[in-house]
């Protein structure tokens, strides 16, 4: 007689962070719903993924944070094999996005058991598949000067400190060009599969993750003006409103020619370093991924909900 459906899920069991023992011990009490691979590296959570795509698996499951996600992306890329999401990380970007139960993995397992698919844009950064975003120069150089053992004594901090002194750093030159010709220059580059960046910084206000373009943020400016404007642009409702410091571009594909060797990011993992950036999604195209037909809200999120409709308060609005 055959025994329930287990799903298999590739999670890392070096996980370090609270959220990540916690997801430990919620994969463990339902294990009988799992088929656990243990990964020690991004390679090799790829190289698992990969193989159940092969062997034609409907659904692989993600247990952890944007990294993991990502490296089991590289393994599903052009397969019809679904992404399941038990988000363990510290920002969860891809689980806020779509909406999964990012603080609640009871709530975000029973998404994966509900099976409904959406299928969304995937596109590359010099071949390396990526869900969310990719960022060549200063927020890739903040992600290369972070430490792990930075980020496990100080947190969120240990970016901001990193950021202080990319900030004093000779800023790189950029071109940037559009697949139908537009052109554009600056000193880092942002592109959105999606609308978030970072956690809950709705950075890519036209976003969309099924239509096949990204979104794409030029800064013009570099030091502490690129942070003020950015504070700047999220006060005012997104970065296009900036002005001429920030370029917003919706384009299929473009390529980024640096002055020098810059770093790169895709889904908040650091990729290495290249003078020249080719975005596409020519190759891996589409990614299937289980996913709840309406956002399903946090319970914090749904207790300020609660408390703003209750007391009729309305955001002030912030002129520039």
């Amino acid at each position: 007689m055959n025994g329930p459906r287990r799903y298999p899920l590739i999670f890392n069991p070096r996980a370090r962070s609270q959220k990540g023992r916690r997801a430990l011990r919620f994969i463990m009490d339902h294990a009988t719903h799992f088929a656990l691979y243990a990964s020690n590296s991004a390679e090799e959570a790829r190289d698992l993924a990969r193989g159940f795509a092969r062997s034609g698996e409907p659904v692989v499951i993600a247990a952890g944070g944007d990294g993991t996600l990502n490296a089991v992306v590289q393994g599903l890329a052009g397969s019809e094999t679904a992404l399941g999401v038990l988000p363990a990380g510290t920002m969860n970007v891809f689980a806020r996005e779509l909406g999964i139960p990012y603080d609640n993995l009871p709530r975000a397992f029973e998404v994966i058991q509900a099976g409904l698919m959406q299928e969304i844009d995937l596109f590359e950064a010099n071949g390396v598949p990526f869900v969310q975003m990719a960022g060549v120069g200063f927020d890739a150089m903040v992600i290369e000067e972070t430490t792990w053992e930075s980020k496990k004594m100080l947190g969120p901090l240990a970016y901001l400190l990193a950021a202080v002194k990319v900030l004093g750093e000779d800023p790189p030159r950029m071109e940037v060009i559009c697949n139908d010709g537009r052109r554009e220059e600056g000193v880092a580059v942002l592109a959105g599969n999606g609308s978030l960046y970072g956690g809950q910084f709705k950075l890519f206000n036209k976003a969309d993750n099924q239509d096949s373009m990204l979104d794409v943020l030029v800064f013009k400016e570099a030091g502490y003006r690129l942070v003020l404007d950015s504070l700047r642009g999220l006060a005012m409702g997104g970065l296009e409103h900036v002005g001429s410091t920030v370029s917003y571009l919706q384009a299929s594909g473009l390529r980024v020619i640096a002055d020098r060797e810059v770093p790169i990011q895709v889904d908040g993992e650091l990729m290495g370093r290249a003078r020249e950036v080719n975005f596409g999604n020519e190759a891996p195209g589409r990614l299937r991924v289980i996913a709840p037909e309406e956002p399903i809200g946090s319970r914090f999120a749904e207790a300020v909900k609660a408390i703003v409709s209750w007391t009729k308060w309305k955001p002030v609005e912030l002129k520039s």
